[in-house]
């Protein structure tokens, strides 16, 4: 009899409890609540109805409800500075974020520091990448410019040197020339280190070289 009647008593607390929850759920307001309480609400809403991805380097936030609570979300998000796009999805309202600034701002508030963080190192490592491969393409557009460069003035050279004018091309000139064609695809920085003239007085060097070769004659 005393199992039975405590049986009873943990029922009928429970049915208490559950009637009193339920009672503070329909009680609850969120235009009534402060800011942390909206925050605790969306945060349980997200570990209920959404999901974050992260992959490829996108980042992609959904909340999925019935149609009539998404499009209540969708103005508690707007109220909160975190708007979301909203569709229906085979009868169901589904809001997005695609927003790396929103979904980081979310995280922020929501306390989810483990995603904040693997949201910010991914972002970071999207924009080293994004910097490296610019240096890179403008790395390979200079090298390429030299080569084109050095090409032209080789050519300049050899054929300045097969009418026999380098002889009489001035000594910077000479000295140049002689250094172009020793390391062909030095840079002019290089070759200002190789000769010991100024990276200026290489270039205007070179320059000469290759309006004489142009113009097909000889220096006076």
């Amino acid at each position: 009899m005393g199992e039975a009647m405590g049986e009873a008593m943990g029922e009928a607390m429970g049915e208490a409890m559950g009637e009193a929850l339920n009672d503070t759920i329909r009680a609850w307001s969120w235009e009534a609540s402060a800011e942390h309480c909206r925050v605790a609400y969306l945060r349980g809403l997200f570990l209920t109805h959404g999901s974050l991805s992260l992959a490829d380097g996108r980042v992609h936030v959904e909340f999925v409800l019935d149609a009539a609570e998404a499009d209540t979300l969708a103005g508690r998000l707007r109220e909160m500075g975190l708007a979301a796009s909203h569709r229906l999805r085979r009868g169901r309202g589904v809001l997005t974020w695609k927003s790396a600034e929103t979904v980081a701002t979310f995280l922020r508030m929501a306390g989810a520091r483990t995603s904040l963080f693997d949201l910010e190192a991914r972002r970071v490592a999207r924009v080293l990448r994004g910097e490296l491969n610019r240096l890179l393409n403008a790395e390979a557009a200079n090298l390429a410019r030299t080569v084109d460069s050095a090409a032209r003035q080789r050519e300049a050279i050899d054929g300045l040197a097969a009418e026999g004018g380098l002889g009489a091309l001035p000594a910077d000139a000479r000295t140049v020339a002689e250094a172009r064609r020793d390391a062909p695809e030095a840079s002019l920085g290089e070759l200002a280190d190789a000769t010991g003239l100024h990276r200026s007085t290489v270039q205007r060097e070179l320059q000469r070289i290759e309006r004489l070769a142009a113009a097909g004659r000889a220096p006076i």
